[in-house]
């Protein structure tokens, strides 16, 4: 409450620097002058809607966190709709939205999905909507009368559909009743604006298409077994309850990315790895420029700038719903300005690479007069001093009169509390004038000893108002008349502001579209720049593509993760292309690198996929459409499954759905079961890859089962090749030379494992002896020293339990002693 008195024999003073005016609370937070305010994290949800028809799918969803509706023009997909499933699992959509009337196929496949809703709540809801609402012309309706903020008012209505037309597929039938049916939704739900007034549209910022073609097929399990993801639980106590970070993983130790949508789209590249030549060699084509030792400081500068991309979708979205936060202006300002020094920097490099080219093009002047507009109107200093929006002198003059006006209150009102203290009672020994937004002018007095009663605050001349901190309020005929001359400067001067911010808002709002163009190339920019420090730290190489080779050829791979962990590190090779060769088996003692090999192979196929560089002198990859692996059993009391038979569900996914472009990775199948029906597992299902022959995949096989090559399980040819890990025998020590030779291991010397593990040496040895006798088929006889000491221990036992009878007690039956005691204890003493 701003306030001044006037009491005799001093000067009244006005109000003091900082002080505060009661009126009605403001939700804008209170922000120190130049700290902004961090990014929120917003819980995004998915809301999917999709229609299967004719043996074709129509996806659209709405992602909240950039109010962006995402849609797949039209696609064929099999009768067991796995293209559908594919993008379940990708986006894990909240709801699932589709027609009423569905035939036998879709009602299935929602069916098995209802079921597992319940055994996992993290599964979709799933909503029908009458038939009715996905037609062809009600959709399109609903589309061409949708309230999009990226289209300007301006625009007629045939500029309009001429506009949509350019972004959304109308030829593609399906996909329009499918975002159709999702805009009913969205409108019934309410979604993101449940709390806001009914004329309040769901914000939607964009139109975006995605594809799934060209994508290599990876499943949850090899993303695990590979580290590719690690989520460990959050170091920090206060989000341990919720919070997740990335552990020792690939995704780890290549994010560098400075803006959370440059982390965003790292983790999008890497559920998406792509058959795309062209895109891939775009990507690395970035990275090998800025690998250059002259781009060293380009890097950097660009990457500084990065830092400075923040969440523009988020800020869209408030604008639309009139929730901006002075914050928000600093974030976009800072963003348009960086966005136009990426600009500048990519306008001064080779116009050869594409994003470079796009950057200069498409960051358009548009981002120039956001920033002017933005930089010209908005008082970033005022605003968080005063925790609103206010806008700097000289830009309208009505406002600045009425702050000058303001301004001059405090001696102006001053003079008005010595007149009014000239006219009171003399027992009243101060005043002050206040004003109080929304009230107005008020007389304030302290409250005298007298003033006991009602009745004793009325004074003659004033209306009496309320009673606050023992002070009385009264209207007088002064502060009426001020009220009338000046009015209520202060929500005046607001609601001009405010009307000047929604002015500037759309300005902004009409340009939404290149707002969304930079974060996506900025983003994009930054993950080549992380790929590219990433290569430069770890000194990996660029891959080469070739869709004549089935398989990958590596020479010298690292495994991007073991390398970091261990003192020194032994490259090894890998081939795996045309007829011949196209299964490895691999055989070697426990702990001599089998199962880092398999997956350092799966890794560097992974990341030359992604269009990263690789850890390997050379890597030339071939066309690869999946990864398959079974390496590490993924258990899970909520499967309700056993170890050996995820083991098989694996492997049964990679035989049912591996083809000749696929590289599959097995290591140590048939472990969980009886010994001699493992092995004729892993061989029955080698033979059936065999027998494929040039429609055999690419397979790595690491196992411990010798009898699977003594036995001759497998059948003999071109197709097939043996590779162990080479070691040598020092006396009784066994030396890892960790690197993959061709040939067969002739044991698996377990022994040396055991012993290294810390086991006694009694039971190593005991252990060498049974497996020999096994070996040359003699019987496995009991230690006779053990045996002694256990019939000594049983002897001891009983004579203790003799000792412990009282022959003298009437109630002791012998008998029964020696029936349940001593006749039992005979045959372990005999």
């Amino acid at each position: 409450m701003a306030s001044l008195g006037a009491t005799p024999g001093r000067t009244p003073q006005g109000p003091r620097p900082g002080a505060t005016s009661a009126g009605l609370p403001v939700s804008t937070p209170v922000l120190a002058p130049g700290e902004v305010e961090d990014e929120e994290e917003e819980l995004a949800e998915i809301h999917l809607c999709v229609l299967w028809n004719s043996g074709y799918l129509g996806i659209a969803y709405y992602d909240t966190s950039d109010s962006t509706i995402h849609f797949m023009p039209d696609a064929p997909d099999h009768e067991t709709l796995k293209l559908l499933q594919r993008v379940l699992d990708e986006v894990s959509p909240r709801s699932v939205v589709t027609s009423a009337k569905q035939d036998e196929t879709m009602t299935r496949f929602l069916g098995k999905l209802a079921f597992q809703e319940h055994a996992e709540p993290k599964r979709p809801e799933i909503v029908f909507l009458p038939s009715v609402d996905f037609g062809l012309e009600i959709s399109k309706q609903r589309l061409l009368s949708g309230n999009y903020s990226f289209i300007p008012d301006s625009m007629t209505a045939t500029e309009k559909i001429l506009f949509l037309s350019s972004i959304i597929p109308f030829d593609c039938l399906l996909t329009v009743r499918a975002l159709g049916g999702l805009l009913k939704f969205l409108g019934r739900r309410r979604i993101g604006v449940e709390l806001e007034d009914y004329n309040v549209s769901v914000p939607i910022l964009g139109f975006k298409k995605f594809v799934l073609t060209h994508l290599v097929s990876i499943d949850q399990d090899t993303y695990s077994v590979l580290q590719i993801f690690k989520s460990e639980s959050h170091p920090s106590v206060y989000k341990v309850a919720t919070g997740l970070k990335e552990g020792l993983s690939l995704f780890g130790i290549l994010n560098r990315c400075r803006c959370k949508w440059g982390e965003k789209l790292l983790r999008l590249w890497f559920t998406r790895p792509t058959q795309d030549l062209g895109e891939l060699n775009s990507r690395l084509d970035v990275i090998q420029f800025f690998l250059l030792p002259q781009n060293l400081d380009m890097a950097q500068m660009l990457h500084r700038l990065l830092g400075h991309i923040k969440n523009v979708p988020l800020i869209l979205k408030r604008m639309k719903l009139s929730h901006t936060k002075v914050s928000d202006w600093q974030v976009l300002y800072k963003t348009v300005y960086s966005a136009l020094g990426l600009r500048d920097a990519c306008r001064s490099l080779p116009q050869s690479i594409q994003l470079f080219r796009d950057i200069a093009q498409e960051f358009s002047d548009d981002l120039h007069h956001i920033a002017s507009l933005i930089g010209k109107v908005v008082d970033f200093e005022g605003s968080l001093a005063e925790n609103r929006f206010t806008v700097l002198p000289n830009i309208d003059p009505e406002i600045d009169e009425k702050k000058r006006k303001l301004m001059g209150l405090p001696s102006f009102l001053t003079e008005v509390a010595l007149k009014e203290l000239e006219t009171l009672d003399d027992r009243i020994p101060s005043c002050s004038v206040i004003y109080i937004p929304l009230i107005g002018f008020l007389l304030s007095i302290p409250r005298l000893p007298f003033m006991v009663e009602a009745s004793d605050f009325e004074i003659e001349g004033l209306d009496f108002m309320f009673l606050s901190e023992e002070k009385l309020h009264y209207r007088s005929a002064r502060t009426k008349e001020l009220d009338a001359l000046l009015g209520d400067l202060h929500c005046e001067i607001r609601d001009q502001e405010t009307l000047l911010m929604y002015q500037l808002q759309c300005q902004v709002l009409t340009r939404a579209a290149v707002l969304t163009r930079v974060l996506d190339l900025a983003s994009r920019l930054d993950v080549l720049l992380a790929f590219a420090s990433a290569a430069r730290d770890y000194g990996y190489s660029r891959p080469h593509y070739s869709s004549r080779l089935l398989g990958v050829r590596i020479q010298n791979g690292r495994h991007p993760l073991m390398e970091l962990c261990a003192r020194t590190f032994v490259p090894n090779s890998a081939e795996c292309g045309g007829d011949s060769g196209r299964v490895k088996v691999i055989t070697g003692p426990n702990s001599s690198g089998k199962s880092i090999y398999l997956k350092q192979v799966g890794l560097i196929t992974f990341m030359a996929l992604v269009g990263s560089f690789v850890p390997a002198e050379e890597a030339e990859i071939g066309a690869v459409d999946a990864i398959f692996t079974r390496i590490h059993s993924c258990e899970s009391i909520s499967l309700g499954l056993s170890t050996f038979m995820i083991d098989l569900n694996q492997v049964a996914k990679a035989v049912n759905n591996a083809t000749e472009q696929s590289l599959v990775l097995i290591d140590e199948f048939g472990k969980g079961t009886n010994t001699v029906d493992g092995l004729a597992l892993l061989a029955a299902v080698l033979r059936h890859w065999l027998s494929l022959g040039p429609m055999c995949p690419q397979i790595f096989v690491a196992t411990n089962f010798l009898s699977l090559v003594q036995l001759q399980l497998l059948p003999q040819g071109p197709l097939i090749k043996y590779l162990t890990m080479e070691t040598c025998e020092d006396g009784n020590d066994l030396v890892f030379f960790y690197q993959i030779c061709e040939g067969v291991a002739n044991a698996s010397h377990a022994s040396h494992t055991a012993a290294q593990a810390g086991l006694p040496d009694k039971l190593i040895a005991r252990g060498k002896e049974v497996s020999d006798l096994i070996r040359s088929g003699k019987p496995i006889k009991p230690i006779k020293d053990l045996l002694k000491e256990t019939q000594m221990e049983n002897c001891q036992t009983l004579v203790g339990k003799f000792l412990k009878l009282d022959l003298e007690d009437p109630n002791l039956d012998l008998d029964i002693f020696m029936s349940q005691e001593v006749l039992p204890a005979a045959t372990s003493i005999l």
